[in-house]
């Protein structure tokens, strides 16, 4: 598979609910995901992290991709995306943003996203 495959799969694997089985699939041990609220390094972590987000989720109501684009040579995939799910304090928000994986073989070894956070 290439990169462009990889994340795509990784996009389509989310949108059947298996955000988990993604990141357990597609993220290296020693994987850095960074985002405007913070800096996560590890697995273990990101997992946590990850895990903490879907506890908070009453219901997703829609996954867009509207872009993603890769670097094959370099191993660099980027995603821009939105996502909206309603959180189980009832708020429901539309979140877009786009995420810049660098891949070392088959998994993911840093991850940045870019989005508003204000």
């Amino acid at each position: 598979m290439t990169y462009k495959e990889k994340a795509q799969d990784i996009y389509n694997m989310l949108g059947q609910g298996k955000l988990m089985d993604a990141f357990e699939k597609y993220y290296a041990e020693g994987v850095i995901m960074e985002e405007p609220t913070g800096k996560r390094v590890g697995k273990a972590k990101c997992r946590e992290y990850e895990e903490q987000f879907l506890n908070n989720v009453q219901e997703f109501h829609d996954l867009q991709v509207h872009s993603l684009t890769s670097d094959e040579e370099n191993g660099i995939t980027t995603v821009e995306n939105m996502m909206e799910v309603t959180f189980k304090d009832g708020n429901r928000v539309q979140m877009e943003q786009v995420a810049v994986q660098k891949w070392e073989g088959d998994q993911i070894v840093h991850e940045r996203f870019y989005y508003n956070a204000g």
